[in-house]
């Protein structure tokens, strides 16, 4: 039954805007500046960088298999120290600092769109997300036919396009009471989150190479 595929696809799109990084504070300062159709649009161009790499994942993993089971072990220590840098800024960085002052609701801007397509391409890290939540979900695209790829990156689209829409929809109606210090410590305190994952995956391939050989895969 291919129903439940496009339902994981379409959670995969909504798990990778999740994270509260340069993307998220971005369509927050649009929101809450300018309104929810900017705040929206600036979302848009989140997801065009999402399905993108939505679309290179599903070539990509398929190869990548056999990579991500031998080199598991060096994957799980680099990836965990860049998963705890990343939750190191969030935790002692105010993201907010450059937030504009609120001006009156205004329409889409193609600025806004592409502004944020281009805070989107710099962070090309990204594409191993996606990797990893099609592998953590479980989707096997290595025998997919077009028609069945094509639903999965609409739905990857569509999950990604819905959690923009009510997150800026959300900041625009907080517009006028929006407690900056509260989003302050919140992203702190999500920041400590990701470095305590980061933490988690680092040791996990730490043990892997100690005392089961992990880093032994490389030698050959």
């Amino acid at each position: 039954m291919l129903f439940p595929e496009y339902l994981k696809a379409f959670c995969i799109g909504i798990c990778a805007s999740v994270p509260l990084g340069p993307i998220a504070i971005l369509v927050m300062q649009k929101s809450l500046c300018y309104g929810h159709r900017a705040g929206f649009i600036t979302g848009l161009g989140a997801t065009t960088i999402d399905t993108t790499y939505a679309t290179v994942s599903i070539f990509a993993l398929a190869l990548a298999q056999d990579l991500i089971t031998r080199y598991n072990c060096l994957i799980y220590l680099v990836g965990g120290v860049i998963v705890g840098l990343l939750g190191a800024k969030m935790a002692f960085k105010d993201p907010f600092k450059k937030l504009g002052r609120m001006e009156d609701e205004r329409g889409a801007s193609i600025g806004d769109y592409a502004q944020a397509v281009l805070t989107a391409l710099s962070n090309p890290g990204a594409i191993f997300v996606m990797m990893a939540l099609f592998a953590f979900f479980g989707l096997d695209t290595t025998e997919a036919g077009a028609p069945r790829i094509l639903f999965l990156i609409l739905s990857v689209a569509g999950g990604s396009a819905c959690y923009w829409f009510f997150f800026s929809r959300l900041f625009s109606h907080l517009r006028k009471s929006f407690n900056i210090k509260t989003m302050f410590w919140m992203s702190r305190v999500a920041g400590i989150i990701i470095m305590i994952i980061g933490f988690a995956l680092f040791a996990e391939g730490l043990y892997d190479a100690v005392f089961r050989g992990g880093l032994s895969s490389l030698q050959y």
